[in-house]
C-alpha cells in the first residue's frame, strides 16, 4: 500500500500561485487545565518529512525528532498561547480562534495562503482553507500540529513542578481517572478551567 499523499493541498496551493503557504493547527481544546496552544508554520516549497502526521499519533519521541527537524527547516514557525482565564471567559472555541491570530502575528514571513485544521479564521483576507482531519491530510498542517502539541506537553511539564499533586505531566490536562480523582481531593489549582463541566468549583472560602 502506498502511503497517503499529504502534500497534495500544498501543491494545489502552489499551483495557484501562492508562495507562502501557513498551516495551522492547536493543541488543548479539550483538557481540563492549561493553556490551548495554536502553531502557524511555513515549510520551504520542495519540503518533505516522511511519516510526519497527527501529532496525537506519534510517540513523544518521534514529536520532538519532528520538532527539531521543522524547527530546522521550516521558512517561519509563529505560536500562538491562551491561558485558561482567557478561556474561560471567552470559551475554548474563540480561545482556539485568538490563539491560532497570535500564531500568524508571530509568523516572521507573511503567508498568502492557510491551511487549517477543521476551522476557519473570520475577519482574515488571506485566502484559506478548512481541512477536517487535517492533520493527516496535509504535511504542513502535521508540522503546525507538532510544534502546538510539543510546546504545550513542555509547559504542562513546567506547570507539573508547581503543582506536583495534579501529575500534570503525566496525563497534561485532560480528564484521566488520575487526574480526576486528583481534582476530587485537591480541588482545582490556578490553571484549571473553572467552566469546564468536570472541574469542580473550588473549595477555598475566600471563592465563595
Amino acid at each position: 500500500m502506498n502511503p497517503p499523499d499529504r502534500t497534495h493541498f500544498e501543491r494545489m496551493g502552489f499551483a495557484q500561485g501562492f508562495q507562502q503557504i501557513a498551516g495551522l493547527d492547536e493543541a488543548g481544546r479539550g483538557p481540563l487545565a492549561g493553556p490551548v496552544v495554536a502553531a502557524a508554520v511555513i515549510l520551504p516549497r520542495d519540503s518533505f518529512f516522511p511519516g510526519l502526521r497527527d501529532s496525537k499519533k506519534l510517540t513523544a519521541l518521534q514529536r520532538e525528532r519532528y520538532f527539531k527537524e521543522i524547527g530546522r527547516r521550516a521558512v517561519a514557525i509563529g505560536i500562538g498561547m491562551v491561558e485558561p482565564e482567557v478561556i474561560d471567559r471567552i470559551n475554548i472555541l474563540q480561545a482556539t480562534i485568538l490563539a491560532m491570530r497570535r500564531a500568524l502575528e508571530g509568523l516572521a514571513v507573511t503567508p498568502d495562503y492557510l491551511l487549517i485544521d477543521a476551522l476557519t479564521l473570520p475577519g482574515f483576507q488571506i485566502p484559506q482553507k478548512a481541512l477536517i482531519r487535517g492533520d493527516d491530510l496535509s504535511q504542513t498542517i502535521a508540522a503546525a500540529s507538532v510544534v502546538a502539541k510539543v510546546t504545550r506537553d513542555r509547559r504542562m511539564l513546567e506547570y507539573d513542578r508547581l503543582y506536583p499533586e495534579y501529575h500534570f505531566g503525566a496525563h497534561k490536562g485532560y480528564g484521566t481517572a488520575e487526574h480526576l480523582q486528583a481534582l476530587e481531593r485537591f480541588g482545582p489549582s490556578p490553571i484549571h478551567r473553572r467552566t469546564f463541566r468536570r472541574v469542580p468549583p473550588s473549595r477555598r472560602s475566600d471563592d465563595a
